[in-house]
């Protein structure tokens, strides 16, 4: 097993830095978000995965991968307001932690970068290595487009 660190571009939010942590650091706001549409969507990405049963706290969500079982994420540490830290929980196949940094750019704009930390055996990242880059891009894309209240 060795450790694989995946950074993602760095993005643009057209938000408060402090808005955008209060929103990330509560996975409750996320639920909305997966939905029966949402989830199929996902699973059609990812074959052999299907993804259902989405639930979440303020603090953790919870999911089942069809060809893995109860799956889930945790926050494990916030630092107001510019960082979020989030381990993952249940039968994922390799240790996780993921970094969500937020930099304030003006008070109405930030500038957010992923950075994901897996160790993986070497059979999971000659399969799946190539296209964590490509996802922790995408996973950032996707916290830009969400609606910060």
């Amino acid at each position: 097993m060795g450790v694989s660190k995946y950074v993602s571009d760095i993005k643009t939010i057209n938000n408060n830095n402090e808005v955008i942590f209060n929103y990330l650091s509560d996975f409750n706001n996320l639920s909305v978000f997966f939905n029966e549409f949402t989830l199929a969507q996902i699973s059609r990405q990812i074959p052999k995965a299907n993804i259902e049963d989405f639930e979440s706290d303020s603090e953790s969500c919870r999911f089942t991968i069809s060809s893995v079982g109860e799956a889930g994420l945790r926050i494990i540490d916030r630092e107001f307001p510019k960082t979020i830290k989030i381990t993952g929980e249940g039968k994922i196949p390799f240790d996780l932690f993921l970094w969500i940094q937020i930099l304030p750019v003006t008070p109405y704009q930030s500038k957010i970068r992923l950075t994901l930390h897996a160790d993986m055996n070497m059979m999971i990242k000659m399969v799946a290595g190539k296209k964590m880059k490509d996802g922790i891009n995408k996973l950032a894309d996707a916290i830009c487009m969400l609606p910060y209240q």
